[in-house]
């Protein structure tokens, strides 16, 4: 193995990927686990999250399942100390579990807005929180948390969204700031638009899919599988002096206008 390959090699690493039973949290799961680590599984739903590992039992390294409700501080902590005393410590948490809800700020549901605040933000803090600790006493250790083109950018009708995700750019930064000491780095990815089930109905609107097209330069919507890159390279000893970063992977859609 090359010096180059060892940088971004993950074997014996565990990561936790929370609300990896679909989407780009999956994606990201599936390919922390070719590079080499074993996987924890997390989400709500027993079905999709056994549904998941056995997707991903075939790659090789160890798949768990962990499932908790990761706005539940309790929970998410009684669950992280389990898992560390049980089986072993987590190397890598990956912040991924999200949801998005579409309405004019005008006439935004309250209840709709907490329940944004409480999945895109509280679970980066109930999480985050409960593997730190951890990692805090190994004195290392890779947060990544999911952001948003929506971190930098606003558009109309998901502005407690954008709202959430910019609170995640900057926790990110906050817990960088506070936990770097503790030779743990915290980076953030902020992904563009990409075909996944939170965006089911902007993929299936051709109005909305040819303005895509137009405004960003790679002229395209993105695939998941071109975030594990940025995954793997967060997650990795090649980004050892990196921290409270948030890496844009958008096809240049922040970089133009």
């Amino acid at each position: 193995m090359t010096i180059g390959t060892k940088l971004f090699d993950l074997t014996g690493r565990t990561a936790l990927v929370t609300g990896s039973s679909q989407g780009i949290g999956f994606a990201l799961a599936k390919g922390l686990a070719e590079a080499g680590a074993a996987i924890i599984i997390n989400g709500r739903d027993k079905t999709k999250i056994s549904s998941a590992v056995a997707a991903l039992s075939s790659i090789g390294p160890q798949v768990y399942q962990l499932a908790f409700d990761a706005t539940d501080h309790g929970a998410a902590k009684a669950a992280v100390d389990g898992f560390e005393a049980e089986t072993g410590p987590i190397d890598i948490l990956i912040n991924n579990a999200g949801m998005q809800h579409r309405t004019p700020l005008e006439d935004f549901p309250p209840e709709a807005f907490e329940k944004l605040l409480s999945t895109n933000i509280s679970t980066v803090f109930n999480v985050g929180q409960a593997v730190a600790n951890h990692m805090i006493k190994r004195n290392a250790g890779k947060i990544i948390n999911i952001a948003s083109v929506q971190t930098m950018l606003a558009r109309p009708g998901i502005a407690p969204y954008t709202a959430t995700k910019g609170a995640v750019g900057n926790l990110t930064k906050g817990m960088a700031t506070d936990w770097a000491q503790y030779g743990m780095q915290v980076n953030a990815i902020a992904p563009g638009y990409f075909d996944t089930p939170l965006n089911a109905a902007l993929v299936a609107d051709p109005e909305f899919s040819a303005w895509l097209e137009k405004r960003t330069p790679a002229g395209r919507w993105g695939n998941v599988d071109e975030l594990v890159g940025a995954c793997i390279f967060l997650s990795s000893a090649a980004s050892s002096f990196v921290n409270g970063h948030t890496l844009y992977v958008d096809g240049g859609i922040t970089a133009s206008l």
